[in-house]
């Protein structure tokens, strides 16, 4: 019993080293220096049209988007839901503690995770339950069919009753001895459960656990455990029946969800999700570099080399444009179809902590420092 807790716990150590080793190399000291900005005339018009706070977002957060509403957490354990539209808050609640993974939400119940390692689940702000889980999450809960489904760093999965708490079922594959700290795949399709499992995406069943279809994304590489890490990385894009994905360091691939069956992968580098639209997949490397591939092919559409070592993360895909934040807090809106710059704004000179995300024509970003931007074409 005491070598499989040291064992465990030597394997969330080397996880920690990991993430604290790959951000040294894209984010220290040492890094290049970042490509200067080329000189912009705006070509699109937007602004801010409200601004809220949080207690900071040092934890792998993913805002929920439900019809009209952003719920959003900050580190502090504090969970908020705002109009889309104004930023009015409908309501606030508390988990109880720090975080280390949310936010997850249908609307109605929105689920964190805490540093103590307990499942919290609100509704209007309201506490319903907590469990402890016995262990570690960076990944936000799902919360879909009244049920929420948490995904270990050690790729178990959990499914409980999103009303009382009650644990439904787990599903635990024979785990790696490095994992990955950062958010990983959880998401719905249909009546299918998606979860990344190191460099596969896997489809559950929802109402048991059992795999229906595995596909595997990216091919590891390196001579090391840290450099052969591959799990795949939160967000995902959806299109129809396409789901698309990035293996952490090894690739980007399209995945046919309904037939559990590869569309495409190519071998690229990368650290963060991507987003997809109907034509193009948008991602940048670990220098910054961005490409967009066909959605239907693989084929590389375009490369941009102009925000090298900006500290992208995982973009947006927003009608005409296509938008990354920065190390700094600044956000680039690029053209879809050729990766031309359009605008730049700036937000509080944090960096932008997750993918920005859209409820109609309102598009929030959050920032490091606590910072909720709300933006919209004017």
């Amino acid at each position: 019993m005491n070598s499989t807790l040291s064992w465990s716990a030597g394997a969330r150590l080397m996880a920690v080293l990991a993430a604290a080793v790959l951000s040294a190399c894209a984010f220290g000291p040492d890094k290049p220096k970042p490509k200067a900005l080329d000189p912009i005339t705006p070509q699109i018009s937007e602004r801010i049209v409200w601004n809220q706070k949080v207690d900071g977002v040092q934890f792998p957060l993913s805002v929920a988007v439900s019809p009209g509403v952003f719920t959003v957490a900050g580190n502090d354990g504090t969970v908020l839901a705002l109009e889309a539209d104004t930023g009015r808050e409908l309501w606030r609640g508390q988990a109880g503690g720090k975080l280390t993974a949310g936010v997850g939400s249908d609307g109605r119940f929105a689920a964190v995770v805490t540093r103590d390692g307990e499942l919290v689940t609100l509704e209007a702000g309201r506490t319903l339950w907590h469990k402890p889980l016995g262990l570690r999450v960076t990944s936000a809960p799902l919360v879909a069919g009244e049920r929420v489904f948490v995904l270990g760093v050690d790729r178990s999965v959990h499914a409980f009753d999103a009303q009382d708490g009650t644990k439904l079922w787990s599903a635990q594959r024979p785990g790696d001895p490095l994992t990955l700290s950062q958010a990983g795949v959880i998401a719905a399709f249909k009546d299918t459960l998606l979860v990344g499992q190191g460099p596969r995406l896997a489809g559950l069943d929802p109402s048991n656990g059992n795999v229906r279809w595995e596909v595997t994304v990216g091919s590891p590489r390196g001579t090391n455990e840290i450099e052969r890490l591959a799990d795949l990385v939160a967000p995902v894009g959806r299109v129809g029946d396409i789901v698309c994905v990035r293996s952490f360091q090894a690739g980007v691939g399209c995945v046919n969800a309904e037939r559990g069956a590869l569309s495409w992968a190519k071998a690229v580098g990368g650290t963060d999700g991507i987003a997809i639209d109907d034509e193009l997949v948008f991602g940048a490397d670990a220098s910054d570099r961005i490409t967009a591939w066909k959605t239907a092919s693989g084929d590389v559409a375009w490369t941009s080399e102009k925000l090298l070592y900006h500290g992208l993360g995982a973009p947006l895909s927003r009608g005409k444009t296509v938008v990354f934040g920065d190390s700094e807090g600044v956000i680039h809106f690029l053209s879809r179809d050729k990766g031309d710059a359009l605008l730049r704004l700036s937000t509080d000179g944090s960096a932008v902590a997750t993918a920005p995300v859209v409820s109609g024509t309102t598009m929030l970003v959050v920032t490091r420092n606590g910072g909720l931007f709300a933006f919209r074409p004017e």
